[in-house]
């Protein structure tokens, strides 16, 4: 088979995945069981044609993509293909079980030092050879080579890294080679076992192969005529772009020429430059020590020394090391279940190797460093008491009383109360609504701009404080963060950005999510403004839009005066929500060039004021070592948890029996027309490209990981889909739900079983509706179409946010044209306080007094659950279309409406003496 041809036969076998080192290991596994028969079939001297086929088309779909991994090896793989060409067909079925089992099961990243060579030879005649010289086990990586060379070049520079292994040694690693810019790309794109990057000074700039085989997984097109440039420019040029999609790669450069003259030329991106003359001892050593950085743990290390040290304590906690629970007669159970080590690193000392919260000076303030260079940002602050009290914190920090503050309206209950706190006046911004699945999507930037044009009417923007968004939201809904930041500062320069990335802390370790993230966006807006050539652009637009109306500008994209925009960006992040943590692990990520001027003291004081002065050591040094899982394989399991969601989405929505009752929600579903100007519906099934180039250019973009089901051909809400069907009787926890529809979320730590499992619980609820309504009576199948007909039309409109009533809105002018809608919430909450300024109203005398042309005004907030935002806030007025929505929900869980007594709400009385406050 020629080159194209496999190249076609592997497009094709790949239009299932997302993730091509899943395919290469469902391959690997898939020639296994065909060498196997093979095999089988030659040793019965049976008719052989059909199994060479199919396994002679099993090697032609790997041939293109084994290149880009070290193991078993481009050797080794053709020493394999040659067994094969020769007949050989037990040996070769023996290697094939060999490799595929090691890859399935990731043991030849153990540590065991196998040699190409030997994997497909000798040794696997004896499948047990390897495994009985397994020594203990070490962290495997890989290390990209870039440089066209011949394969005993190849094979000598791997026997010379080998040869300075010693014992001690904390990691091991293998090299893959290749010979040009498009192959690195590729290799960065698909391999995650990389970790580092060696760039010679002779590579090519074109693959030379058939790349079509990736096409879909990688984009290696490479700037220009590369050979127009020096060797040196060219390796600065692929690091660039290595970095672009990879960016924990540690590079390193080796060229021939004068040292200084390159180092002084190089980008930081790259660690240390080496002569190619001098020997790969340096190398070696600097490829184990990059390891180390990223692979150390300061405050983890250092709590799990100090649990092991002898202490007495005369002090408070009096778990510490155990001594209460150990000495107990009846609590002994206690270290049955969690073990002796958690209670040993329980201590509330500061000191002796370990360090304060609230004035971090050693192993903390190091995990904390590290974490601002694993995720970009400049400082980085562990929270231990979630990502409500992270946002507390930066609103705090940030906003004082009389502040305007942009926020969206179904943000989580943190950012309303942190307002209320800080006594800002809110601006409560309207999502656009999802009527038909009763869920609100994301806020769109003509909303957003249309808000700030109207307070610069009304000579109001210089109170304007902040922007707070939810990236990415609840179902999934992914801002262009970058482009937000832009526009805005466009006519707000100084404006603060909080974007609350709760769902979303694993973004930075997936080439597409990343760009949408709040600390690589407000990185790279900063770069743009600091580039000579952005002024030049900015001069020319400026003066293509110079005496534009309001109304032309929202229908213009803005971009911000170099000059006067500061990048003042926070992203708060719950580390336990989507990465490794114990509960209530979070993280909070600056990239604000005032802080040091502005904010440092003010953060350190609102810091203090959320923040325990006992904090939870397990959940420090969670966060430690979930920051080095992420630094060194976030990438690789990122992929996988998208692969898996891929899958599940799949499974059901091919599946014939689940189909007639549930499907998976796309993105033509949840994000209207006007906001995909790319016009991919679904760019989640058509590859990987397809999904960049819509999150490159859509305004919003869908976070394939969030799986929305649709149920409503089933009659069962969702509420009780989620409690009876899945929690109650199969044991699949999920947290979201709307009227009809539930909300799974793969993770990094989901597998392909539990997939499987979800799959079979779904199906089982399928059959078992099939066959209950095969048993109905006349009676009981009508209200069963009437259930699923409630549930598949369309709800009561989904609201707005109405208004603050007059006696809550600072802003007192009688010009409707400059009047602006901000609320002062706080004197909203507050008031309630005293009960003799409130009462309590059952929804219909809500809707009398309202239909009699009444206001009636809210002294709580309102939230139902699900779905989980609150639809009154304190000051808010009622409207008859909130009430509708009210009436129309299914769930009895409503936070602020009381069962028995109905809404509070505020009496004429306390609207008169609100209405005395404003106007003083």
């Amino acid at each position: 088979m020629n080159a194209a041809s496999a190249g076609g036969t592997v497009r094709n076998a790949l239009s299932g995945y997302n993730n091509l080192s899943q395919y290469r290991k469902d391959t690997w596994s898939t020639l296994e069981e065909a060498a196997e028969r093979l095999a089988a079939a030659a040793a019965a001297d049976r008719p052989l044609d059909t199994h060479v086929d199919r396994v002679q088309d099993l090697i032609d779909r790997l041939s293109p993509i084994e290149r880009y991994w070290a193991f078993p090896g481009p050797q080794a793989f053709q020493a394999g293909r040659r067994l094969f060409t020769a007949g050989k067909y037990t040996r070769f079925s023996r290697a094939v079980a060999s490799v595929s089992r090691a890859l399935a099961s990731d043991s030849f990243r153990n540590g065991i030092p196998w040699s190409v060579a030997a994997a497909i030879t000798d040794q696997l005649d004896h499948p047990g050879a390897l495994a009985a010289t397994t020594p203990a086990q070490r962290p495997y990586f890989e290390v990209l080579v870039v440089e066209d060379m011949s394969e005993a070049q190849e094979r000598a520079l791997r026997q010379e890294l080998r040869a300075w292994r010693r014992p001690d040694d904390e990691f091991i690693y293998e090299i893959v080679v290749v010979p040009s810019f498009e192959d690195a790309v590729i290799a960065a794109r698909i391999n995650f076992g990389l970790q580092a990057v060696v760039i010679k000074r002779r590579f090519t700039q074109h693959s030379g192969r058939d790349m079509s085989a990736v096409a879909d997984f990688a984009d290696a097109r490479s700037p220009g005529d590369l050979m127009e440039h020096s060797a040196e420019d060219r390796a600065e040029l692929l690091g660039r772009a290595l970095i672009g999609i990879r960016p924990e790669l540690d590079l390193y450069m080796m060229t021939e020429i004068t040292l200084e003259d390159v180092a002084a030329s190089v980008s930081h991106h790259f660690r240390r430059i080496f002569h190619s003359r001098e020997g790969t001892l340096e190398l070696h050593l600097s490829l184990l020590g990059g390891i180390q950085e990223r692979y150390q743990a300061p405050f983890f290390n250092a709590l799990q020394k100090y649990s092991h040290r002898p202490t007495g304590v005369f002090h408070a906690l009096p778990i510490s090391q155990g001594k209460s629970i150990v000495n107990s007669h009846w609590i002994k159970d206690m270290i049955d279940f969690y073990g002796l080590e958690i209670f040993l690193a329980e201590t509330s000392a500061t000191c002796g190797g370990l360090d304060s919260l609230l004035e971090p000076t050693g192993p903390l303030r190091d995990a904390q460093d590290l974490a601002a260079r694993t995720f970009g940002s400049r400082q980085t602050y562990f929270a231990t008491n979630g990502t409500s009290t992270a946002n507390k914190i930066v609103c705090q920090a940030l906003v004082g009383p009389g502040d305007i503050v942009l926020v969206d309206r179904n943000c989580h209950q943190s950012h309303h109360y942190g307002l209320m706190l800080s006594g800002a006046h809110v601006i409560y911004l309207d999502a656009y609504p999802l009527n038909e699945y009763s869920m609100y999507g994301a806020v769109p930037l003509r909303s957003i701009k249309a808000q700030l044009l109207a307070l610069r009417r009304a000579g109001k923007l210089d109170r304007v404080k902040m922007l707070m968004l939810t990236n990415c939201t609840f179902d999934g809904m992914v801002y262009d963060v970058e482009r937000v930041m832009q526009e805005c500062l466009a006519l707000k320069p100084d404006l603060v950005f909080l974007w609350d990335e709760a769902w979303f802390a694993f973004a930075r370790f997936h080439p597409v999510y990343r760009p949408r993230t709040g600390m690589h966006s407000a990185g790279s807006l900063l770069g743009k403004l600091r580039d000579p050539q952005y002024k030049k652009v900015y001069q020319a637009w400026s003066e293509q839009i110079r005496g534009a109306t309001d109304e032309q500008l929202l229908e213009t994209r803005l971009i911000p005066d170099p000059a006067r925009a500061r990048v003042r960006v926070y992203a708060t992040q719950s580390t336990h929500k989507t990465l490794t943590s114990l509960r209530q692990g979070s993280m909070i990520h600056v990239f604000d060039q005032d802080f040091g001027q502005k904010v440092e003291e003010t953060f350190h004081e609102a810091y203090m004021a959320h923040t325990s002065t006992s904090p939870n050591y397990q959940i420090l040094a969670s966060l430690d070592l979930g920051r080095r899982q992420a630094a060194l394989e976030g990438f690789e399991l990122v992929q996988k948890q998208v692969e898996y969601a891929m899958r599940l989405r799949d499974a059901v929505d091919n599946h014939p029996l689940l189909r007639r009752y549930m499907r998976c929600l796309t993105t033509a579903d949840l994000i209207p027309e006007q906001f995909r100007p790319s016009g991919i519906g679904q760019p989640l099934r058509s590859g990987l490209k397809n999904m960049q180039a819509a999150w490159r250019t859509d305004e919003f973009a869908l976070d394939p990981s969030r799986i929305t089901i649709y149920i409503g051909a089933t009659g069962i809400d969702g509420d009780t889909f989620k409690r009876v069907h899945l929690m109650d009787r199969h044991g699949v926890q999920i947290n979201k739900t709307s009227r009809n529809s539930v909300l799974f979320m793969t993770n990094i730590g989901t597998t392909r079983s539990s997939v499987a499992y979800l799959i079979e619980v779904l199906v089982k609820i399928a059959r078992e509706l099939d066959e209950t309504q095969a048993d109905m009576s006349l009676a009981e199948r009508a209200a069963h179409e009437h259930a699923v007909r409630r549930l598949t039309s369309p709800s009561a409109p989904l609201p707005d946010f109405s208004a603050f009533h007059d006696a809550f809105r600072p802003d007192t002018s009688t010009d409707p044209a400059v009047r602006t809608p901000e609320g002062d919430v706080r004197r909203a909450f507050f008031l309630s306080y005293d009960d003799a300024l409130c009462e309590y109203l059952r929804p219909e005398q809500v809707r009398e007094k309202l239909e009699a042309g009444h206001d009636v005004v809210s002294a709580t907030f309102v939230t139902p659950y699900p779905p989980g935002f609150p639809v009154l806030v304190p000051g808010q007025m009622f409207s008859l279309r909130i009430l509708d929505y009210m009436d129309s929900l299914d769930t009895s869980e409503v936070h602020g409406l009381r069962a028995d007594r109905g809404y509070r709400v505020y009496i004429d009385k306390a609207l008169e003496i609100a209405a005395e406050g404003t106007a003083g």
